[in-house]
């Protein structure tokens, strides 16, 4: 059983109705009425299927309307009427969803992606429009585009109006050599980047480096992209060097982490608080009684010397298993967290794959052993800092990396630009998940139980 803490976005998102209902044989609306086979794909057998999985384990089940399909409603578009609207103590759910069941194993499972491998600063809403990542071994690295290049524009379409659009699909290719044209400012003018989609491998822990402070101690510095299953062996032999290295401050960069597979998080929360914490409660999650089940426990595990402080880098796409590493961590080391206020989803799911789909509906909330969760507004940061997308992750003069650095010197936060200065877009909570869906191409973010 594996338990997420993700939310959905890339590809998947914009193109669930499609994927979902295509590889059943569906189409935007219901089929003629059929005599439905047990278990089969036809739509309205789903749609079943979809009512009854819901009443049985969603977390706002006896809340969240529950209404009989209509005849013409889509698989995609009769789940939305089924999700939680919200109350006071509580937003509406924005981050259940379904997913192309192939795209989703694939990421999850193979730790491959199809796309670009190239995001954007496009959640600020302000130019100039610039490449924040570039993912390892993808193709846009294979076409030599670097964070920190600006672009002027996408496909011939000027990045003003893409902006103004808000629309950033283009950046998620539907298949493999599609092709994205992109216009780069360069010191002679400008010069023309063609990148054609492709498969490729993930690199969850693309960047682990040991550096050196003023005051001669030693930190560790570890980015992590994706808590999924190949992280594993990469944030052990991490650490191991960090340990061998003599590091004695630590900074995790989680800036552009969306989530993933809890267990993945209680690996690296236990590598980080040590032998010194082993057995104790990294998160409990905890779910509707109307589930009639247990809570499940999850319990910092390790053999090794840990740190005492840790330094993580937020940004407003750090989300759900990447807030849980702090929340879990926060009763046991001294957790400083730096940059701007992260995503808020203190809530997971346990994906059930049905034909061609994947139902992520959020069926828990995650607490830490203080019995603290449920922070929806996101986790404001420590020292508030703005980044500029500019320079390596990893350098040590890149902004975040900088300030970071300074903290751990001075125990004071850096008088640096806060994340109030920026320009960042109003997103009424329905609408939220779709515009991350249309910004952050290439993958899935969440929590995910396991």
């Amino acid at each position: 059983m594996k338990y997420f803490f993700k939310m959905c976005c890339a590809r998947t998102m914009l193109c669930v109705a499609v994927a979902a209902l295509a590889g059943c044989g569906g189409g935007g609306a219901d089929p003629a009425p059929t005599t439905p086979v047990a278990n089969s794909c036809d739509v309205s057998v789903q749609k079943t299927w979809l009512r009854d999985t819901m009443r049985q384990t969603y977390f706002w089940s006896g809340v969240a309307p529950d209404l009989a399909p209509l005849a013409e409603q889509s698989l995609s578009s009769y789940f939305s009427t089924l999700l939680f609207a919200g109350n006071a103590q509580t937003p509406a759910d924005r981050w259940s969803y379904l997913a192309d069941r192939a795209a989703y194993e694939q990421f999850f499972e193979e730790g491959t992606t199809l796309g670009y491998g190239v995001a954007v600063n496009a959640l600020e809403g302000q130019l100039p429009l610039k490449i924040r990542w570039v993912d390892p071994g993808s193709p846009a690295a294979v076409a030599g585009l670097m964070r920190g290049d600006e672009i002027l524009a996408i496909n011939g379409v000027s990045v003003a109006d893409v902006l103004a659009s808000g629309n950033f699909s283009v950046l998620s290719p539907a298949k493999v050599g599609d092709t994205l044209s992109l216009q780069i400012a360069a010191a002679t003018g400008s010069r023309s980047v063609a990148v054609v989609a492709a498969t490729y491998a993930l690199t969850p822990v693309p960047v682990s480096r040991v550096l050196d402070l003023p005051n001669g101690r030693r930190v560790a510095y570890l980015m992590l992209k994706d808590f999924v299953t190949q992280a594993r062996s990469p944030l052990a032999s991490a650490f191991a060097a960090f340990s061998a290295a003599g590091a004695s401050e630590l900074v995790v960069d989680l800036r552009y982490n969306g989530g993933g597979l809890i267990s993945v998080a209680d690996a690296l929360a236990s590598l980080v608080a040590g032998q010194a914490h082993s057995g104790k409660l990294f998160t409990a999650l905890v779910y509707n009684p109307l589930q009639n089940r247990a809570d499940v426990n999850y319990w910092l595990d390790a053999s090794s010397n840990g740190f005492s402080r840790v330094v993580i880098l937020n940004g407003r796409r750090t989300c759900s298993a990447s807030e849980l590493l702090a929340n879990g961590l926060k009763p046991y080391v001294q957790v400083v967290t730096l940059g701007e206020t992260t995503c808020g989803k203190p809530v997971g799911f346990t994906p059930v794959d049905h034909c061609d789909s994947t139902l992520s509906a959020v069926n828990f909330e995650a607490l830490n052993a203080l019995g603290e969760g449920r922070y929806y507004n996101g986790l404001s940061p420590t020292c508030a800092v703005a980044e500029d997308f500019a320079g390596a992750l990893g350098d040590p003069s890149e902004k975040l990396l900088a300030a970071a650095s300074q903290y751990l010197v001075s125990g004071q936060c850096p008088a640096t630009a806060s994340d109030s200065g920026l320009q960042r877009r109003a997103l009424a909570a329905p609408q939220a998940a779709a515009a991350r869906a249309v910004i952050e191409p290439g993958g899935f973010v969440g929590m995910r139980a396991d």
